[in-house]
């Protein structure tokens, strides 16, 4: 089911309803399971049983590991969530990608390999929940976490709703314990709730989906086009990436809070960063804190030499690259991430932005600021080449396209979506040190008014029922 649907708009009230209706949270939690299985079985049925594996598997690990003390029965027991998790999302997203690679390696070297395809379609939103369920055995592994006894508040947590599908990857603790605490409707929850749904449907339906339709003619027809063109193209789509996947964030952690629920912040601005480890730190700030945690640091950190670390860095960038997709231009999209990351771990400077705010603290942007924002916006979109091309020689070739000295004239058709660009950008410029963008509430309330019904206007005057979330396939 997606956000974006008519189906959506009628289950959404309904189940709000009902979960408030109930008195216990025992009987909320309930209603949230049932509507999570039914918002991700309308898409396809058949795939609720790996979802419920994994949730069964887990939740069975988890009180087990909480009892063991041996040594050998843990490391037993994290061994067969994992083996089990990454067992199905390596049979569902990455068996045919292997098989494929390893026959053509073959091949080149004058073997033949008959090794079978398995053609399975990919379920939706597994790479999400499996890392979800993952870092609660992981995290009663460490000792970190009790495991949870009350299966009903586990299974939600896994398949709750609003995140399931595309996040933000929640941690166990963070989300499972607001399944215990007894809810009371709170009006201004509900009421930044709905908030962050306008404006992440607005950045989903108006201006992702533009840049989606003048960005798909321009990849699909890259061959044909002026250096001018795909320089647009390759912006479009990395407006139309942000665009997409924040406005389902936004959607996501709106409606929680309708429930009651916190999420975390998955995007903070992330294209006004000037390097790019700052990127990194405010664009899919959940994927990048799981990959941290769970790869990063057992793998030694910054807390060994240099160079390990930048072995480090590289792992998980590449790691991140294939999370992304069964392609290598998904790997190559991580490696150049991790060019881009090498000078600044070898100069010491990858944290140098750590604390302050997005795009620097002034109203008016210092030249430095700018000039690092401008340089890091350049090298992200230059990147999201890789990530948008299905092959990795149209990755070659839309770069090899845009450095033509066509790059120097001026673009006479696809320029109509550079006007909502700048829209998104003055306003998120203008709202960057509120807590999201549609934080309007000191505005006198016949001006906000204004503003909600307008930008439910222009979401009704460009929606398209058959527009799917990018990360739908990840």
């Amino acid at each position: 089911m997606l956000f974006n649907s008519v189906e959506f708009a009628l289950f959404l009230p309904i189940t709000f309803s009902v979960f408030w209706l109930c008195r216990h949270q025992v009987s909320r939690n309930f209603v949230v399971l049932i509507a999570s299985y039914i918002f991700y079985g309308w898409w396809d049925p058949r795939f609720l049983f790996l979802i419920i594996a994994s949730s069964a598997i887990d939740y069975c690990v988890g009180l087990t590991l909480g009892k063991a003390r041996k040594s050998w029965k843990r490391n037993l027991l994290l061994g067969v969530s994992l083996c089990a998790n990454l067992g199905m999302l390596g049979v569902f997203k990455y068996y045919d990608f292997f098989t494929e690679s390893l026959r053509q390696a073959a091949s080149q070297a004058g073997i033949e390999l008959g090794l079978p395809t398995l053609n399975l379609v990919l379920p939706v939103g597994i790479s999400f929940y499996t890392f979800q369920t993952l870092s609660y055995t992981i995290d009663i592994y460490r000792k970190q976490l009790e495991p949870t006894k009350d299966a009903v508040a586990f299974f939600a947590f896994v398949a709750f709703f609003p995140q399931l599908v595309a996040g933000p990857i929640e941690r166990a603790s963070h989300l499972l314990g607001q399944f215990t605490i007894e809810k009371k409707f709170e009006y201004e929850s509900a009421r930044e709730g709905m908030c962050r749904i306008l404006w992440g449907m607005f950045k989903k339906v108006v201006i992702a989906d533009q840049c989606g339709a003048l960005a798909n003619p321009i990849f699909a027809n890259y061959e044909s086009m002026p250096g001018s063109v795909l320089v647009l193209g390759a912006i479009y789509f990395a407006i139309q990436i942000y665009c997409d996947f924040s406005g389902y964030s936004d959607i996501a952690i709106g409606t929680a809070k309708l429930f009651g629920f916190e999420l975390m912040e998955n995007f903070k601005l992330p294209y006004f960063s000037r390097d790019p480890a700052e990127f990194w730190r405010r664009w899919h700030v959940s994927l990048s804190g799981w990959f941290r945690d769970y790869i990063y640091v057992p793998l030694g950190g910054s807390r060994v030499s240099r160079w390990v670390t930048i072995r480090n860095t590289l792992i998980v960038f590449l790691v991140s690259g294939l999370w992304h997709g069964a392609n290598w231009t998904f790997v190559c999209w991580g490696f150049l991430h991790w060019l881009y990351f090498l000078p600044l771990l070898l100069l010491g400077t990858n944290r140098r932005n750590v604390e302050s705010e997005s795009g620097g603290g002034h109203l008016i942007p210092s030249i430095r600021d700018m000039t690092g924002m401008t340089m890091t916006f350049m090298a992200i979109t230059l990147a999201w080449v890789f990530f948008r091309s299905p092959t990795f020689a149209d990755s070659i070739g839309y770069i090899g396209g845009m450095l033509d000295p066509s790059l120097f004239s001026m673009p006479k058709v696809y320029r109509s979506g550079l006007l909502w660009i700048g829209v998104l950008f003055i306003i998120e410029w203008i709202q960057k040190k509120k807590t999201f963008v549609l934080e309007i509430s000191r505005l006198p309330t016949p001006v906000r008014w204004v503003i909600y019904a307008l930008l439910v206007l222009l979401c009704l005057s460009h929606y398209r029922a058959s527009s799917e979330f990018i990360y739908f396939q990840f």
